[in-house]
């Protein structure tokens, strides 16, 4: 019974779901000072030629563009795309050749063409912004693309637009009542498009480094995509951190599997892989409580230091850069998509991307709690948001 419940509510929360048309900016055509980049793997409708429709459909082609987002002392939003890059499908054609696989020529050019392409329209990005840095956004369960966008956006401001922003939308957004189920499968299929994402952002001329933000089950998407990447760097021998630039990985509200989490952390050893891990916690969030009782563990996002048992509380406090902030003491405990509703939140995670502050910084307004846990615990009106800054 109280499986069949979560599944019902997570439908509820799956109805409000679906695309809409997005005005396509032709080249050359005028668009905002700041473009707001994108790769998607989603299905694109074109009901009409001057509309773009990214649906919840899987596309096995990754599109890179960039986005106008209107933003400002209200909510932003999402006004027009141009598309510039469309890869090839994958998987690409090969063949087996004395016993290797040899990607044929002509799908190899095409891949390598627009590989160079993304990467040279956001090394032009990096230049004409005086920017050095890239902040990637990844989105979680039930999430439209342009949620996806308007969300960045959102953090790119709270972050004093320091970064050239990108966000990577897997397709989510699925309905009825398996809505959760459709969605986390679709990004599993994400993960390989995420990959040759992140390899063609570390890639990019000027670049110094890369902050990635990921919600909920986007922490799955991404983490388990940068565990196959550290594993094959080591591999061939280089360094993942210095390979990957990848300076903060930022996990908020992540639906992922506490036992699963602890393995990548852990384990693997993922964590020298990065400058900093920070992962925003709620004990008491409701979505991934509904979660909770669909799957088959506790949700990284709810755990606290409490719940832990002894040698789990050493493994974690030895791990140096990795960090716990629990936030329900200024979200509430239901709170779910706290990152971008609660200003104290977001104003934390931008303060761990522009400053690079520590936990103890007074920058941040944070109070230890055990080891590398640490409570967000009271209101900064030093700071301001803007009167619509969530949803």
């Amino acid at each position: 019974m109280r499986r069949f419940l979560a599944i019902l509510a997570l439908a509820v929360l799956s109805a409000c779901s679906g695309a809409r048309n997005v005005p396509l900016l032709e080249p050359g055509a005028g668009m905002d000072a700041t473009a707001f980049h994108y790769v998607s793997d989603r299905e694109v409708e074109t009901a009409d030629t001057a509309t773009l429709r990214f649906t919840a459909r899987r596309d096995p082609a990754m599109r890179y563009g960039v986005a106008s987002v209107e933003t400002g002392a209200h909510r932003p939003r999402l006004r027009a795309v141009r598309e510039s890059v469309h890869f090839p499908s994958t998987p690409l054609p090969f063949s087996v050749q004395a016993g290797r696989t040899v990607t044929e020529p002509a799908a190899a050019r095409a891949q390598a063409e627009s590989e160079a392409a993304m990467r040279a329209a956001l090394a032009c990005a990096l230049r004409e912004s005086g920017r050095r840095d890239i902040l990637l956004y990844v989105h979680g369960f039930n999430s439209r693309f342009d949620d996806t966008m308007e969300t960045l956006a959102q953090v790119w401001q709270a972050a004093e637009e320091t970064t050239v922003p990108v966000a990577f939308s897997w397709p989510a957004g699925n309905t009825g009542a398996l809505a959760y189920f459709k969605d986390r499968e679709s990004g599993e299929f994400a993960i390989f498009h995420l990959k040759q994402t992140l390899r063609i952002l570390a890639g990019v001329p000027g670049l110094r480094r890369i902050h990635v933000v990921a919600h909920s089950h986007g922490s799955e998407v991404v983490t388990t995509a940068l565990r196959e990447m550290v594993i094959a760097e080591r591999a061939a021998g280089r360094d993942p951190r210095r390979a990957l630039k990848i300076e903060n990985l930022i996990l908020a509200a992540p639906d992922l599997d506490f036992s699963i989490a602890r393995q990548r952390l852990i384990a693997e050893r993922f964590g020298p892989a990065f400058g900093r891990i920070t992962v925003y916690i709620n004990p008491g969030d409701g979505a991934l409580g509904l979660a909770q009782m669909l799957l088959a563990g506790v949700r990284f996002g709810r755990i606290s230091f409490d719940e832990l048992g002894a040698a789990e509380r050493e493994i974690f406090t030895s791990v140096r850069n990795v960090h716990f902030i629990n936030v329900s003491s200024v979200t509430g405990q239901s709170s779910h998509n706290y990152f971008r509703s609660n200003p104290d939140v977001l104003h934390d995670m931008a303060e761990v991307i522009v400053s690079g502050a520590a936990p103890d910084d007074p920058a941040r307004n944070l109070a230890p709690d055990e080891g590398n846990f640490w409570r967000l615990v009271q209101e900064r009106p030093d700071r301001e948001l803007g009167p619509e800054a969530g949803r």
